[in-house]
Formats: structure tokens, C-alpha cells, sequence
């Protein structure tokens, strides 16, 4: 049986909200992901294993640090 948080984290991408300024478009247009608040300061982008990784690597090439 496959642990939970690792399915979790090859589906969702949490970020600081201030992050995806000027980004929040793009990945939204570009992706099939869905813009979730967390709390206050984060939100997490929720898509499949494999949008998630394209997302991860669109977000690398602009300068976004993906941990």
C-alpha cells in the first residue's frame, strides 16, 4: 500500500500565496491544476502526477523553488 504522503505530495504543491503573483495565470491556463487556499499565507496547487511535475518544471524555469 503506497504511503499517503507521498501520493499527497505527488498531487499537490503547496506555496506562499505571494509566490504565484504574476504566475497564478499562467499555471491556471497552461495547466490542468486547481488553486487552493491553505492558510493566510499559502495556497496549494492540486492536479494529477503528471501535471504536478510539468507544474513543478514550469515553476523551476521561472524562478520558482519547488522543494
Amino acid at each position: 500500500m503506497p504511503d499517503p504522503a507521498q501520493l499527497r505530495d505527488s498531487t499537490q504543491i503547496v506555496l506562499e500565496r505571494d509566490v504565484l503573483v504574476g504566475l497564478d495565470a499562467d499555471v491556471t491556463d497552461r495547466f490542468a491544476v486547481t488553486v487552493a487556499p491553505v492558510d493566510d499565507d499559502r495556497c496549494k496547487l492540486v492536479g494529477s502526477p503528471v501535471v504536478i511535475k510539468d507544474v513543478t518544471a514550469f515553476l523551476a524555469r521561472n524562478g520558482v523553488a519547488v522543494a
